[in-house]
């Protein structure tokens, strides 16, 4: 079944049904980022959903119910961001190290974007309480990034234009060599890393990517 679809039926849902709780879930998101979990009331989510407050609970239960698939949603824009940025490596060109670069900022800006800046502040905050939603954030955000650049990775080795024996770990050390740093720079998502850093950041993660995994294993010169 899907979300989509009624439970009693199988039939379609109605538009408007799956609009409004679209509404509600980027409502929700919007004031547990702003208010922390437990300062934010399902009273001001409907008010932000422009729905009544009866709706939110016949949409999606309780406030806990509420918090695990706002955060979910989010998750799945955040990846949806990340996807469209590593699909542009389907046909990276013959500058195969500006195209890497490229990626790798659009990845770091998404990173240090602010759905998914509040995502990881609100994961982390929650993390005793929804020990389970860590699964769903990382999963979307991380496990499916990582997949997805593994299979690049492992493409463009068949088209000799990388060496990677393990795709796979190639990619977990990829976004290592990116969020990393920006971790440090940004201390955790409170200081604003500017354009020149994080270009500066993409452009050396690349370099020791491709002396790792490169064909020829030269790195960039400035």
């Amino acid at each position: 079944m899907t979300a989509a679809t009624t439970p009693a039926a199988g039939r379609p849902a109605p538009r408007g049904r799956i609009d409004k709780r679209q509404a509600i879930l980027e409502a929700a998101f919007a004031v547990f980022a702003r208010r922390g979990y437990a300062q934010a009331c399902v009273q001001e989510i409907a008010q932000e959903a422009r729905v009544a407050k009866p709706t939110v609970y016949n949409h999606l239960g309780d406030k806990e119910n509420l918090f695990r698939h706002a955060l979910a949603a989010a998750a799945d824009l955040v990846m949806a961001e990340n996807l469209a940025v590593v699909e542009r490596l389907r046909d990276p060109g013959d500058d195969l190290r500006r195209s890497f670069e490229d990626v790798g900022h659009r990845l770091l800006k998404v990173c240090c974007g602010q759905r998914a800046g509040a995502l990881r502040a609100l994961t982390y905050a929650q993390l005793a309480a929804f020990p389970d939603i860590v699964e769903v954030t990382q999963g979307q955000t991380a496990g499916l990034l990582g997949e997805a650049l593994a299979d690049r990775f492992a493409r463009l080795t068949l088209n000799g234009r990388l060496r990677t024996p393990d795709p796979t770990r190639a990619a977990e050390q990829f976004l290592a060599l990116l969020t990393g740093p920006m971790e440090t720079r940004s201390r955790l998502g409170t200081r604003t890393v500017s354009a020149t850093e994080t270009r500066s950041i993409a452009t050396s993660a690349v370099d020791t990517f491709l002396l790792a995994y490169g064909t020829d294993g030269r790195a960039h010169t400035p």
